[in-house]
């Protein structure tokens, strides 16, 4: 089921739990500390398969709003709840004066239940035969109503001494809300439901008939109840509901039924049940028992997860699913199934970790609200010992209790129940299709959106960034310009400090657009310039107000009074507009550009045209990896294609050549040469240009001269034993040269090591993996020397930027070396253990875009902002010298500049908030130019208004930039932490302020935000933030600088990677993808996974001959290559529209994405595993159902 269909979800630490009247559990005694409140299980089942009913047209997760709880239009509650489990083997004894379930089984009963058949009340309350726990402390009565088969441990354990007796009225919370996301043990509140059920999601149960009690292994013998371990020798009136995972003695292997399951029955002893009801589901839990087991679970270290973490048991090993589940077990769950399960024999059920929040066994309270507070109880772990690091290193393994999970003959096994203790054997995950679904999000923002969005409606939110749209300017530049985190901005600096959602803008200057959009206008005012603001030096835009009758204008960013020039005066019209507005686009377009005059450049003189060099490393590894000789011989034709304005004329860009080891080797080129003449300068500590004359040429004037001497390079250095190089002295070469030539310009550096040669900029090798996680882990992202810093301001200030292309074998600190590409606007391209064969492809790919990709020169960047807020920070690849001015050596059409905004003032609803970007730069052609881009947002005093029009996207592309940056000074563990409480406090405030009231076990997001948490979550868990053991410091500081300029489209991508089943290729349209979840592979099937960076085809071990035969030409599995990185191109449609989904996936990103083939159980799953990002990572990353579970935790705590 989609979860924008809104079922109706509860907190992840769901509604009470059915089977337990609520007041009826009185708080006895002390109470637990509100975080760890006891737990009142999901109320609902929510199953797999049948469409949920009755939803809230906001809540973005199933949401069955009840009366008692409606929820405000912007939110949507989140019900976490799991899916039926199997019968028990052979029926309990039934006793007699028990309340019957009131949702027992029978068909799906959706609206309130028929009032034919009244909500039973157990008769009389049973005594409870005390086991072998020892219990003390007062405990409070436990009305038996419809409940999950608890097993007879846990039952003993929470409810020693308790007496069964009849509950309060139902409560109407009732099962409105799936059972809890997270996975707690159900505890023991008593829950009594009163609203409609919830739907079952598999075929429903299939008789309508007073059900019968489901079998159990003896009958009579003792029958667990949910939530303790088994008392000796006692027989208990068996009273479950038929969702929850049928219980067994202890010792019993409990199996999977692999069709349909029997309708599972409620054994209440009490009058018959009434027909046609939901089952309830069991509540999850993520403790690795549900309640204080024989050997408790609270194992985790403080420094764990305040959420669920990977379950203290062995060690898991991911069964792999296949296929629709049998409706008898719970929905998938990437998680449950995949990644948090100890191997064991194929029909054990296995189940969700233990949450290290609920240190081993707070279950939450009542309501899943952490209501009334209970006293603790002997047994249960001590109260949580302090906020638990986030993300920080996986619990200890502790024994994980079986749970039910989809059943494949394949999965892997996992230990026999009769192995685990009893109190494990029944536990129940939450159903990761009653979260939010990205999916979903995504698929109802395309359906959505056919019109054309015009930019002229002030404040208005664009479609997602996965959307296809097309843009129409009428005043507000495009989104695919500028985007913000919040398209209502708050009033004040107070609402904005409550709200913490940071106001931000992300603008990508130069983007290019689709041929359906018309680039921005250029505009020429001759030689006065652009006009602007006397006071503020704002440029002409559509927030201008013409006053006096068009002779002077008001500005709408300071507000001060302009005379318009002679030549630039008309006349207005009767609404105050100028009659030639829309022939302007100055005033009437969102963006647009102006010629700049000379008062605009360096030293006031025209600039130059740019200069390109390419600066090639020929020590032994670049030559022995073949590096050497592809760079020369694509370089003959790549120079055909320099940037240029005009399709039809040559690129006046000019080129030049260096190649380096040791010391440096300069090319004359000249026109006039019949050879290329080599210079080499080898006195590194001060270096100089040997020659100015013939070292940058003209590319189609000395092409003779260029291509002999490309031919000659390899040939030259292909005997070198030369393994040392330098790195320092090959950049200011290229600067000397351009600083020689007068004029801005690129520099192409191709290395391979780290400059360990005596020269400026020597480094050594400093990889450390025993800081990784201390608090020295930072100094790992810092440069090893100043010397790089001050060589990139000299960059900067000639308009010399730097494309680095690595090709390292080992350790070369990209940190370091990555300072000068960083700092002047360029790029860095990472090959590692480079392989012509392999990595060819990709390489040129690469290099042919970078060369070719319109460019800016010598760029500076300014935010204006209107009265009231200011731009105070700014992340990207760029230089300051001030605190205003973004200075860019060089800009192309990918790089990405984010600006965060503060308050300085009120700002006010009419008027709105205004920024304007503008950006000076020389064109590859040599002209200097102004690109300006304008955005109008609204204000809002409330609250509920600026969470209504927010943008999730933008908002985590802010987050990750904030996060990556402070990785710099900062250890990773706390940015963490600090990613994870101001998550939970955009969240909060909106539950405090906005929501409509509900039990506090609702989880209730904002429509817009609804993805944060699964969002938040991958940024947690990247190689950045939480590396494996297999991530290298190299490649997380590549990450790190490379996300620093990703516009939103390629950080969605980045962190939730885009998964499409390729079951049938018709038409244009592409299938839609699945969640990023090994749980929604299917053994049949085959995958396509696009990260952005990477490109996987997983192929399942079982998947279709006639699938095989289209894609690969072979019918059999084992006869697929899984070294093959490209696809042969076969001639049947099926190949040749998958050859143009890859070609189209590449063509939309700014990295030359290389495939890989991987075949299920292969060892290169283990890389494609890693970017299934809902699930539980390697590195201890929380899956998305527990990190989901852990918000709830952190929301609640700020709540009370």
């Amino acid at each position: 089921m989609n979860v924008n269909q809104q079922t109706p979800m509860a907190s992840p630490y769901g509604q009470p739990q059915p089977g337990y009247g609520q007041p009826s559990y009185a708080p006895l005694g002390g109470g637990y500390p509100a975080p760890y409140a006891p737990y009142n299980g999901p109320a609902s089942a929510y199953q797999h398969g049948a469409p949920p009913q009755g939803y809230s047209p906001y809540a973005s997760f199933p949401s069955k709003a009840v009366a008692a709880n409606p929820v405000s239009d912007l939110s949507s509650p989140v019900d976490l709840g799991p899916a039926r489990a199997p019968p028990t083997s052979a029926p309990p004894a039934v006793s007699s004066s028990q309340g019957y379930s009131q949702y027992s089984q029978g068909d799906i009963q959706n609206g309130p239940p028929p009032v034919a058949q009244p909500m039973q009340r157990p008769a009389v309350s049973q005594p409870y035969t005390p086991g072998a726990m020892n219990l003390s402390g007062p405990h409070p009565s436990y009305p038996q109503q419809y409940a999950v088969p608890p097993s007879m441990q846990q039952v003993t354990n929470q409810m020693t001494g308790m007496q069964i007796g009849p509950g309060p009225p139902p409560t109407p919370a009732g099962p409105g809300y799936a059972p809890p996301l997270t996975s707690q043990p159900p505890i023991s509140a008593a829950y009594s439901v009163a609203a409609p059920p919830s739907y079952t999601q598999g075929p429903p149960p299939v008789s309508a008939d007073p059900p019968q009690p489901p079998p159990h292994s003896e009958a009579g013998g003792p029958q667990p109840y949910y939530g303790g371990p088994p008392p000796p020798q006692q027989t208990f009136p068996p009273s479950f509901s038929s969702a929850g995972p049928p219980s067994q003695a202890p010792g019993q292997q409990q199996s999977f039924p692999s069709g349909p399951p029997p309708v599972p029955q409620s054994t209440y002893t009490g009058p018959p049940p009434p027909t046609a009801q939901t089952s309830f589901p069991p509540p999850p839990s993520s403790q690795a028992s549900s309640f204080p087991p024989t050997a408790p679970p609270s194992t985790a270290p403080p420094a764990q997860y305040p959420g669920p973490m990977p379950p203290p048991g062995p060690p898991s090993q991911p069964p792999f699913q296949s296929g629709p589940p049998p409706q008898s077990q719970l929905p998938p769950t990437s998680m449950a199934q995949a990644n948090h399960l100890p191997p064991g024999p194929p029909g054990a059920m296995q189940q969700p970790p233990p949450q290290s929040g609920m240190q081993g066994g707070y279950p939450p309270q009542q309501n899943g609200a952490f209501g009334q507070v209970r006293g603790p109880q002997p047994g249960y772990a001590g109260q949580y010992p302090g906020q638990p690091s986030y993300g920080g290193p996986a619990p200890a393994p502790a024994p994980a209790a079986p749970s039910q999970k989809r059943l494949d003959p394949d999965s892997i096994p996992s230990p026999q129940a009769s192995d685990l203790p009893a109190v494990q054997k029944s536990r129940h995950r939450i159903d990761p299709d009653a979260i939010p679904s990205p999916i979903q999000v995504i698929e109802d923002d395309k359906a959505k959106t056919s019109e054309p969005f015009t930019t002229g409606v002030r404040g208005q939110a664009p479609p997602l960034v996965t959307t296809n749209f097309q843009v129409k300017d009428q005043g507000n530049a495009s989104p695919r310009f500028v985007r913000c985190t919040a398209y209502n901005m708050p009033c004040t600096a107070d609402m904005a400090r409550q709200s913490q959602v940071p106001m931000a803008a992300v603008i990508k200057p130069l983007a290019t657009l689709p041929p359906d959009e018309t680039p921005p206008y250029i505009v020429d005012h001759g030689e006065g310039g652009p006009i602007r603001c006397n006071r503020c030096k704002a440029y002409m835009c559509p927030y201008m107000q013409f006053i006096e009758g068009g002779r002077r204008f008001q500005c709408g960013f300071c507000s001060c009074v302009t005379d318009v020039p002679p030549h630039y005066f008309q006349h207005l019209d009767h609404t105050g507009k100028r009659v030639d507005c829309y022939d302007r686009p100055e005033l009437s377009a969102g963006s647009y550009e102006f010629l700049a005059t000379v008062d605009y450049c360096k030293n006031n003189k025209l600039p130059q045209p740019p200069a390109y060099i390419f600066l090639i490393d020929v020590s032994y590894n670049a030559v022995k990896s073949g590096m050497v000789n592809i760079v020369c011989q694509e370089l003959k034709t790549l120079l055909d294609y320099l940037p240029r304005e005009n399709p039809d004329t040559d690129s006046v860009v000019r080129v030049g050549f260096i190649t380096y080891n040791k010391v440096l080797h300069f090319y004359n080129v000249k026109s006039s040469l019949a050879q290329p003449q080599m210079l080499v300068v080898s006195d590194v500590s001060d270096m100089f240009l040997p020659l100015l004359d013939g070292f940058l040429v003209n590319v189609s004037e000395s092409r003779v001269v260029i291509e002999s001497l490309l031919e000659q390079i390899p040939e030259m250095f292909a005997d070198t034993r030369e393994t040392e190089t330098v790195f320092g002295p090959v950049i200011q070469a290229g600067l000397e040269a351009l600083k020689a030539a007068d004029c801005a310009g690129k520099l192409f550096v191709f290395h391979t090591s780290l400059p360990i040669a005596e020269a400026p900029g020597k480094l050594k090798n400093r990889e450390d993996k025993k800081l990784v996680g201390t608090d020295k882990e930072k100094s790992l992202f810092q440069p090893q020397v100043g010397f790089y810093g001050s060589l990139a301001k000299e960059c900067v200030a000639q308009g010399c930027c730097v494309d680095l292309f690595l090709f390292p074998n080992q350790y070369v600190d990209v940190a370091t070396l990555g300072v000068v590409p960083v700092s002047t606007g360029g790029s860095i391209y990472k090959y590692t253990y480079f392989q012509a064969q392999a990595d060819c492809e990709r390489f040129l790919n690469d290099l042919r875009r970078d060369v070719q990709k319109p460019m800016g020169f010598d760029a500076v960047m300014r935010v204006r902002t209107s009265t009231g807020i200011r731009a105070t920070d700014f992340f990207g690849s760029f230089y300051m010298s001030n605190t205003t001015d973004v200075e860019l050596a060089g800009l192309d059409c990918d790089k990405t500049v984010t600006v965060e905004f503060r308050h300085d003032d009120k700002l006010s609803e009419e008027t709105g908030a205004l920024m304007q970007c503008a950006v000076l730069y020389t064109s590859c052609s040599g002209q200097r130019r102004l690109r300006v881009h304008n955005m109008a947002v609204n204000c809002c005093f409330q609250l509920a208004d600026l969470y209504r029009n927010c943008e999730t996207d933008t908002i985590i592309n802010y987050f990750s930039k904030y996060a990556y940056r402070s990785v710099l000074t900062t250890p990773t563990k706390t940015v963490r932490d600090t990613l994870v409480n101001q998550c939970a406090q955009i969240l909060s405030c909106y539950r405090k302020n906005c929501a409509s009231p509900s039990s506090a076990g609702q989880l209730i997001l904002p429509e817009c935000m609804k993805l944060l948490p699964v969002y938040l979550n991958c940024v947690l868990k990247s190689d950045m933030l939480l590396p494996g053991g297999d991530v290298s410091l190299d490649d997380r500081a590549y990450l790190r600088q490379l996300l620093s300029c990703m516009d939103v489209a390629e950080s969605h991508l980045f962190f939730y990677p885009r998964l499409l089943p390729l079951v049938k290729l018709e038409g244009d349209s592409l299938p839609v993808a699945v969640r990023n979840s090994e749980e929604r592979l299917s053994k049949g099937g085959v995958y396509l996974l696009e990260t952005g960076l990477h490109l996987f085809l997983w192929v399942g071990a079982n998947a279709q001959q006639e699938l095989l035969l289209n894609i690969f030409g072979t019918p059999t599995f084992s006869q697929i290559d899984p070294n093959m990185t490209s696809l042969p191109i076969l001639d049947n449609p099926f190949s040749q529209r998958l050859t143009e989904i890859v070609e189209s996936f590449r063509a939309q990103r700014s990295r030359y994405m290389k495939l890989m083939v991987v075949k299920q159980e292969d060892k290169a799953e283990l890389i494609f595993k890693h970017f299934l990002v809902e699930d539980k990572s390697g590195s201890g990353g929380a899956s998305y159902v527990d990190f989901l579970c852990h918000m709830h935790k952190e929301i609640r705590q700020l709540l009370s």
